[in-house]
């Protein structure tokens, strides 16, 4: 270390306006250790720890909870092994025994058989954009082969009528074009199609969707925050309301597009069309994470499924912060039965150790030739495939008895919320979600007659001053949604206790006290 590293030592370098942001909130803590749904602080004035309740759970990350000791000694061993962590462009039988885990699961919870290939990745995120790619790379090829079947078309309706074929009088008129022109039909034809050819994809996903912020995921996240500094770098999504019965089919006909192809019968030339895709895909979440915990329901499950299957277009389930079990089931896409074509999944793959993510996508949409353009240097490694087998191994054990911890959990959990929700229903508005991935939502509160509480609504930093409240006084870890920032959410670890969620119910209690009281002290 250098002198003027340790000179400059003191100065924040390390994202230093975020820093500034969480010590107004007082949020600006030093965690040092962590087990289970604890995570231990630093006193910054003598050093001594205290112990935090943790219910942000790593944005879902730490299923299995912190630290999990048998993680933990697959780490260690794996480590202690000096086994190569980097060892691309190499045979990778623990990648494939992942994949082949993570199939077995798939093929349970949804009862299909046919197999879904694994493109591994470093994030959600980047799960996210790896799906994506390889669903452009599909339709790619779709357009090609429709381009190259439609010139196929015009070859043989110039031949058919260099034989003694005529061309029926509306295929002309339906081009505007005078009879008896064949050349300029051919001309006309080809014209059109290439300037629909050249049309750019389509990217559809739900209203509130949260989906990364990487340059082309942040485009398929719904909050224009985070999207609109950037919408000149990658193709925009359309967006499709959440509660709108029917808007999915009506917006895929809105993007249809048809080539004209020329077809031969009976001797007779005539104009028709040849389906061009254009939606490269439709992605979602089964519960929305960063959207303020807000579930598909069947229904809308149903007609999403439906409709993209008539109209040829994959679907790409995000299952980076709802999967793994912490709805109930290891994909919670599968409690209402939506199949995807595509999955994404990360966050608790990782055993709340790695960092691990893979994109899945089936057999009837896999393109062999998108391994030769994607790969990363980290991902499929080793040490975050073998300790995502151990998290794989921890969940499925004893006949899942994570999925259905967790669905029993999140009822008790569920219980405390909504007894609050309905001693207060001024100031709660509703609690959503699935076995461990919970929301509390609050009603705006820019009209409360407490100023600070006010101020803070006005601001939009309500959630963030509840989470510092609850931090500084009930040593309680939580935060709201990001694009929802009056729903606080609720992801522990399936290790949760009586004690804890009694803890959380104090602690609220003491929130509904200070939202109330301009006596007492929000932030």
């Amino acid at each position: 270390m250098t002198r003027d590293s340790v000179n400059n030592s003191a100065i924040e370098l390390a994202e230093p306006t975020m820093l500034g942001w969480l010590t107004d909130y007082g949020l600006d803590v030093e965690y040092v250790r962590s087990s289970g749904n604890t995570l231990f602080a630093k006193n910054q004035a003598d050093g001594s720890e205290f112990p935090v309740l943790d219910f942000a759970g790593g944005y879902g990350s730490v299923m299995l909870g912190h630290n999990h000791p048998e993680v933990v000694d697959v780490a260690r061993r794996i480590l202690g092994e000096g086994t190569p962590i980097h060892a691309q462009f190499s045979r990778h039988p623990y990648a494939n025994r992942l994949a082949s885990e993570l199939n077995a699961i798939l093929h349970r919870e949804f009862g299909v058989s046919e197999p879904y290939y694994a493109v591994f990745a470093n994030s959600g995120a980047e799960a996210v954009e790896a799906a994506v790619k390889h669903a452009e790379l599909d339709r790619g090829h779709k357009v090609v082969a429709a381009v190259e079947a439609v010139e196929r078309s015009l070859e043989e309706a110039r031949a058919a009528v260099a034989d003694s074929a005529v061309v029926a009088e509306e295929t002309y008129r339906a081009l505007g074009l005078p009879a008896g022109d064949f050349d300029a039909l051919v001309a006309e034809v080809t014209r059109a199609n290439a300037e629909k050819a050249a049309r750019p994809p389509v990217f559809l996903a739900l209203e509130g969707g949260f989906h990364g912020k990487l340059v082309g995921s942040t485009q398929l996240t719904h909050n224009p925050a985070y999207r609109g500094p950037f919408t000149a770098l990658a193709r925009p999504a359309r967006f499709v309301p959440f509660d709108e019965p029917g808007a999915v089919g009506k917006i895929l006909d809105e993007e249809r597009v048809r080539l004209y192809e020329l077809e031969v019968v009976d001797g007779v030339v005539r104009l028709a069309e040849r389906e061009l895709p254009i939606v490269t895909a439709f992605l979602l979440e089964p519960i929305q994470g960063e959207g303020g915990i807000r579930e598909v329901d069947a229904d809308l499950a149903e007609e999403i499924s439906t409709a993209c299957r008539a109209a040829g277009v994959p679907v790409v389930v995000d299952e980076v912060q709802s999967g793994m079990g912490r709805a109930g089931a290891f994909f919670a896409s599968s409690q209402i039965g939506l199949r995807g074509d595509y999955y994404a999944l990360s966050k608790s793959l990782g055993g709340g150790v790695a960092k691990a993510a893979v994109m899945l996508v089936r057999e009837g949409f896999y393109r062999g030739d998108f391994e030769l353009v994607h790969s990363s240097t980290f991902a499929k490694d080793s040490y975050s495939c073998t300790i995502a087998l151990k998290a794989l191994e921890l969940l499925e054990a004893d006949g899942g008895r994570a999925y259905r911890t967790a669905a029993t959990l999140g009822a008790k959990l569920t219980a405390v919320l909504e007894a609050l929700r309905a001693e207060n229903p001024d100031l709660v508005k509703e609690v959503r979600g699935r076995g461990l991935m919970l929301g509390l939502e609050f009603h705006d509160q820019s009209g409360s007659p407490v100023p600070a509480v006010a101020e803070q609504a006005k601001a939009g930093m309500f959630g963030y001053a509840v989470a510092g409240y609850l931090l500084r006084e009930h040593r309680i870890r939580l935060f709201p949604t990001a694009s929802a920032t009056n729903t606080i959410r609720f992801e522990p670890s399936i290790h949760l206790t009586d004690a804890e969620i009694a803890q959380l119910d104090t602690g609220l209690r003491g929130l509904v006290e200070v939202l109330r009281d301009p006596s007492k002290r929000l932030v």
